[in-house]
C-alpha cells in the first residue's frame, strides 16, 4: 500500500510538471537573488536551441545505433544543442566512435561523454534508473523554491544528471534536491550557467 501510494504520488506530480511546461507566462517563483514573485519562462533556451535539441538527439541515436549495433548501450541527450552521452559501451574505440558521431552532428555545440567500458547494464537496472528519473522530477516539481521546467533530468546506473540554463544558486539547490532522492548514488550537473541577471531578463521576456 505504501508502495502504491508513492507511485500515485509521483504520478500526480509528473502530470503537473507537464501542464505546467504548456503554461507560457504567469509561473510564480521564487529564485534566489532574483527574489520572491517573479515570472519564469517555461523553457530558457532560444526557440532555435530548443528545434535544434530535437533533431539532434533522435540523429545521434541513430548514427551511434548503426554504427555501434547491439554491441552498446548508449543513452543520448541533448539541450541547449549540448549532447550528454551515458551509458556502456565494449572497448575504448567504440567509446571513441560515439563521441566522434556525436560532435559530427549538425548543430552540436558540445559534448559531454561518461560512457563507461564494460557490459551493458540489465533490463532491471534501466527500470530503476527510469524511475529514479521520475521520482527525481516529482520531487522538483514539489519544491515551491525552484522552477523545475529549467530541469532535464536523466539516470544512469543509479547516478543523476542534470541539465539545463541555471544560475549556480538554482544549480547547487536542484542537486541537493536530487541527491536527497531515494536510490539516487550520485549527482552530475551538466548545466549551462547563466548569470541572476540574465535569468531576470528571461524571466521579464517570458512575463510579457
Amino acid at each position: 500500500m505504501i508502495e502504491s501510494n508513492m507511485f500515485r504520488r509521483i504520478a500526480l506530480l509528473v502530470t503537473a510538471a507537464m501542464l505546467a511546461s504548456s503554461v507560457t507566462a504567469c509561473v510564480p517563483v521564487i529564485v534566489g537573488a532574483v527574489g520572491a514573485g517573479a515570472y519564469a519562462t517555461t523553457d530558457r533556451r532560444s526557440l532555435g536551441a530548443q528545434a535544434d535539441d530535437k533533431l539532434i538527439a533522435p540523429r545521434v541515436d541513430k548514427r551511434i545505433s548503426e554504427a555501434l549495433s547491439d554491441r552498446a548501450h548508449v543513452n543520448v541527450n541533448s539541450f541547449n544543442r549540448k549532447v550528454l552521452l551515458t551509458g556502456e559501451v565494449p572497448d575504448q574505440a567504440s567509446k571513441d566512435r560515439a563521441e566522434e558521431i556525436a560532435r559530427s552532428v549538425d548543430n552540436v555545440a558540445s559534448v559531454v561523454s561518461d560512457l563507461e567500458i564494460g557490459g551493458m547494464t540489465p533490463s532491471t537496472a534501466r527500470n530503476n534508473d527510469a524511475y529514479i528519473t521520475a521520482k527525481v522530477k516529482a520531487e522538483l516539481v514539489s519544491r515551491k523554491d525552484i522552477f523545475a521546467n529549467a530541469y532535464n533530468v536523466t539516470t544512469e546506473k543509479s547516478i543523476v544528471y542534470l541539465m539545463g540554463r541555471v544560475t549556480r544558486e538554482e544549480g547547487d539547490r536542484a542537486a541537493a534536491i536530487a541527491q536527497g532522492v531515494s536510490g539516487v548514488q550520485k549527482v552530475v550537473k551538466v548545466f549551462d550557467y547563466i548569470s541572476d541577471s540574465e535569468l531576470a531578463q528571461l524571466q521579464k521576456n517570458g512575463a510579457q
